[in-house]
């Protein structure tokens, strides 16, 4: 196993138990590392401080265990229980009205590099880093032991978040089915609501399951109201606002899928043509073309407008303008769901950005609450960067 020498001072970071070396902080490799190995890292003074997965990049090491020199046998198995038991304890496992939840959420259940998604039966991974994408059979092997027989099949869709190295198998596929799971796509429940989810077409695992409590949000909000929903994707807050009591819903994504999968998911719960119309265009387009006041209900869900901080400052203009739009025709007493997914955009920038497209408009904004990302989607206290979804509830007169 290869060696991590640090220059001095800076293995602070790992003492207070952040996941992460950088590049930056590496005085000395000892040994000649393939990326995705797993190494260790050790002090300017060579104690040692944690055993993690390399990789060439700024992130260069991504921890996996503080405590010991070697990683127990058990170590998937026993990591994914204690994130399992996790939900658990948050109840997202019992409910007879939602049976979807993310398992694993990277650095915020100690698996930095991986996501996996469960779908009534069916795990979604994907691996963010070489070392989880070498991992994957062993982490779809400990997801047999901790569902058992009730484990229908284990997806792996890392092509597209996988760093793209000379040879990794990049194609996504099955790692396990069971013989008698055919389907491509899962109807699951959340919140007593119906969801087609298709992991093999759909953006990220098939469907965003972080916005789960923020729907909920607006369900409650939706009674007696026209509702316009933005970024659309699959319609999950659409459905939401309907079961909510909303007068009329109209969903717009860019997407032809996506629209599709929307009506469906409409079909599926019941909703008809009249209380619904879904519109396959651009959504900034869309908003500024309807007039002022035809809706009272606003969801902007944009995707992620900043991947990386060279990106930010374009960000902060791109969100400054959709809200600054969406603030003005929303009708008077109106209220705007905006949220942000960009992990480089922190909750303080985008209210500034957000701040700054109200002002624009000279209309008397209130912020009626704080939005964020569900239990399901924890934050490790010591990687505060896990903390990527952030939103608002405008209140519009």
């Amino acid at each position: 196993m290869a060696k991590i020498y640090l220059k001095k001072g800076r293995e602070d970071s790992l003492l207070r138990f952040h996941p992460w070396v950088f590049s930056g902080a590496i005085a000395q490799v000892v040994g000649e590392p393939l990326e995705g190995d797993i190494v260790k890292v050790y002090s300017s003074t060579g104690e040692f401080l944690a055993l993690g997965h390399y990789q060439i990049g700024s992130i260069a090491v991504r921890v996996l265990s503080f405590g010991s020199e070697s990683l127990p046998a058990d170590f998937w198995e026993s990591s994914l229980r204690r994130a399992l038991q996790v939900r658990v304890a948050a109840s997202l496992t019992s409910s007879s009205r939602t049976n979807c939840y993310r398992l694993v959420h990277g650095e915020g259940d100690n698996l930095p590099g991986l996501i996996v998604d469960y779908y009534d039966g069916v795990c979604v991974m994907q691996a963010h880093s070489v070392g989880m994408f070498r991992s994957r059979r062993a982490i779809a092997d400990g997801l047999r032991k901790v569902y058992g027989d009730s484990l229908k099949a284990v997806y792996d869709k890392s092509s597209g978040t996988a760093p793209f190295k000379a040879g990794l198998d990049l194609v996504d596929g099955y790692i396990y089915r069971r013989e008698d799971f055919r389907d491509e796509e899962q109807l699951v429940l959340e919140g007593g609501n119906k969801f087609l989810v298709n992991w093999t077409e759909g953006q990220k695992t098939g469907f965003f399951l972080d916005q789960r409590e923020n729907r909920a949000l607006v369900g409650r909000y939706s009674a007696g109201r026209n509702v316009l929903n933005l970024f659309c994707y699959t319609g999950g807050f659409s459905v939401y606002a309907l079961s909510g009591g909303a007068v009329h819903v109209d969903s717009v994504d860019s997407s032809k899928k996506a629209v599709d999968m929307v009506g469906r998911n409409m079909e599926l719960n019941g909703f008809g043509a009249g209380l619904h119309t879904d519109y396959c265009t651009d959504a900034m387009d869309f908003l500024r073309e309807i007039p002022e006041d035809r809706y009272d209900l606003m969801i902007v869900d944009p995707p992620a407008f900043a991947k990386h901080r060279g990106a930010l400052s374009n960000a902060l203009r791109a969100y400054q303008r959709l809200n600054a739009s969406a603030i003005s025709k929303v009708a008077s007493g109106g209220l705007v769901f905006t949220f942000s997914c960009s992990q480089v955009v922190d909750k303080e920038a985008f209210a500034l950005a957000v701040f700054s497209g109200a002002a624009q408009t000279g209309r008397r904004v209130r912020i009626l609450d704080r939005l964020n990302q569900p239990c399901d989607h924890s934050v490790n206290i010591y990687h505060p960067e896990g903390e990527y979804l952030k939103g608002l509830l405008l209140y519009v007169e």
